[in-house]
C-alpha cells in the first residue's frame, strides 16, 4: 500500500509545477509580466486553499472514502491541465485552470495522508515521509520534462503531466483502506473550531506554517535565481535540470528523515532541519553566482533539509488530534500552511526587484525561525509524549 500509494502521489502532484516549470516559454507566447507569470503557481497555490477548507468544513476526508476523493480528485486536475495545453492561449483562463487545479489536488494530498495513516500506527514517520517524498519528486518532474523536451514547447509538459496526474488517480483506486483508519465520521460543524482550540495540534501547525513558508517559495523561484546568478554561463537545460534535482532530491530526505524522526521524536528533527535550511536562505547571499560545482551540492543540501521535516508536521498532528477527524484536521493544516506560501511567493520576486536575486530568499529564513520556536514549545509539553511512540 506504501509503494502504490506513493507512486499515485507522485503522478498526481506531476501536476503542481506543470505550468509554472514552463513559465518562460509562456510568458513569452502571452506576453506575460513577471507577476503574471507568479500566478501560473500562486493560483495553484490558492486553490489549493480554496479546496482544503472547503473539505475541511464539510469533513470530506473524513465522510467520503479516501480513495475515491483521490482519484476523482486527479482526474479533475489532470483534466484542467490538458486543457490549458489544448485550447488556452491567454492569461485569464489559464489562471482560472490553475486555481481549478489546485483546488482538486486539495483532494489528493491530505486523503493520501490519512490512506497511509491507516496503515502505520509505528513507523507513521517514515510512511508518510516516504508520501511527502514522492510529492517532492512529482513536484520536481515538470522540470524533468521540460528539460528533456519541454523548452519551447509547454504543450509537450503540460499533456505530459495531464497524463501522469490522471493515471496516478487510477492508481489510487486500487488502495484499500488499512487496520489503523478511523471509520468514516458524521459530518460535525463543529470539528473545526475543536481542532483550532486544541494548543498542541495547533503548536504541531505553528511548526508547518514556519516550514511552509520557505518551501514553496524556494521551488518556485530556484530556477530564476539560478538564471540570474550564472548569468548565461550555464545552459538553459542544465539549470532545469538542477531546479529538479534540488525539488526531487527532498524525496530521499523525506523518507530517510521519517525513518529518523520515529527513532529520536518529531520534535527535534524537524527543528534541526528547520536551522538547516533556514540557515540556507541566508547562505544563498554569499553563494549567489558561485561556480556550478559550489553551487550544486549546496542546492542538493538545501532540497534535503527544506522538506525533510515536511511530513513529521503531519504525523504529528496525526498523532495529537481526534482519530475520528485526523482528516479534516490535516487538510486545515495543509490550507493553513499554503495560504502563507502565496504571500511568500509573490514577496519574493518583489524583493528580488528591489534588491536583486542574491537577496531574495533573505526574508523566507523567518519562516523555518517561527517553525523551531513552536515546535520546541511542543516538546515541553505532556502531549509530546504521543509523538513518535512517547520519543517527543
Amino acid at each position: 500500500m506504501l509503494a502504490l500509494l506513493a507512486t499515485a502521489e507522485l503522478l498526481a502532484m506531476t501536476l503542481w509545477f506543470s505550468a509554472s516549470a514552463v513559465g518562460p516559454e509562456l510568458a513569452d507566447a502571452w506576453n506575460l509580466s513577471g507577476a503574471q507569470t507568479a500566478w501560473l503557481t500562486n493560483a495553484v497555490q490558492l486553490g489549493f486553499v480554496a479546496g482544503a477548507l472547503l473539505s475541511a468544513v464539510l469533513t470530506l476526508s473524513d465522510t467520503v472514502p479516501p480513495r475515491y476523493l483521490f482519484a476523482a480528485s486527479a482526474l479533475v486536475g489532470a483534466g484542467a491541465t490538458a486543457v490549458i495545453a489544448g485550447a488556452v492561449d491567454s492569461f485569464l483562463p489559464a489562471v482560472a485552470l490553475r486555481f481549478l487545479t489546485g483546488a482538486a489536488l486539495a483532494g489528493v494530498y491530505p486523503p493520501g495522508m490519512k490512506l497511509i495513516a491507516g496503515w502505520f500506527d509505528t513507523g507513521r514517520g517514515f510512511a508518510i515521509g516516504t508520501l511527502v517524498g514522492a510529492l517532492s519528486v512529482g513536484s520536481a518532474m515538470p522540470h524533468l520534462l521540460r528539460a528533456v523536451g519541454g523548452i519551447g514547447d509547454p504543450t509537450a509538459v503540460l499533456y505530459g503531466a495531464a497524463a501522469l496526474g490522471a493515471l496516478g488517480g487510477l492508481l489510487a483506486l486500487a488502495a484499500r483502506p488499512g487496520p489503523h483508519q478511523a471509520p468514516a465520521a458524521p459530518f460535525d460543524p463543529g470539528a473545526v473550531r475543536r481542532i483550532v482550540r486544541d494548543r498542541p495540534t495547533m503548536l504541531a501547525n505553528g511548526g508547518y506554517f514556519g516550514h511552509m513558508w520557505e518551501l514553496y517559495a524556494v521551488w518556485t523561484w530556484i530556477p530564476l535565481y539560478l538564471t540570474a546568478g550564472f548569468s548565461g554561463a550555464v545552459d538553459t537545460e542544465v539549470i532545469a535540470l538542477l531546479s529538479f534535482a534540488t525539488i526531487a532530491v527532498g524525496g530521499v530526505g523525506a523518507a530517510a528523515a521519517g525513518r529518523v524522526a520515529d527513532r529520536v521524536g518529531r520534535t527535534p528533527l524537524t527543528s534541526a532541519s528547520m536551522a538547516v535550511s533556514g540557515a540556507c536562505c541566508l547562505l544563498a547571499v554569499p553563494l549567489f553566482g558561485a561556480p556550478l560545482w559550489v553551487v550544486t551540492p549546496f542546492l542538493l543540501v538545501w532540497g534535503v533539509a527544506i522538506v525533510a521535516d515536511s511530513a513529521q508536521f503531519s504525523a504529528a498532528v496525526s498523532e495529537l488530534a481526534a482519530p475520528s477527524y485526523v482528516g479534516s484536521a490535516l487538510t486545515l493544516q495543509t490550507a493553513v500552511g499554503f495560504l502563507l506560501t502565496t504571500v511568500s511567493i509573490q514577496l519574493t520576486p518583489i524583493v528580488a526587484d528591489a534588491v536583486g536575486w542574491q537577496y531574495a530568499f533573505v526574508p523566507l529564513a523567518a519562516g523555518p525561525l517561527v517553525g523551531t520556536l513552536s515546535m520546541l514549545r511542543l516538546r515541553a509539553r505532556p502531549e509530546a509524549a504521543d509523538l513518535a511512540g512517547g520519543r517527543g
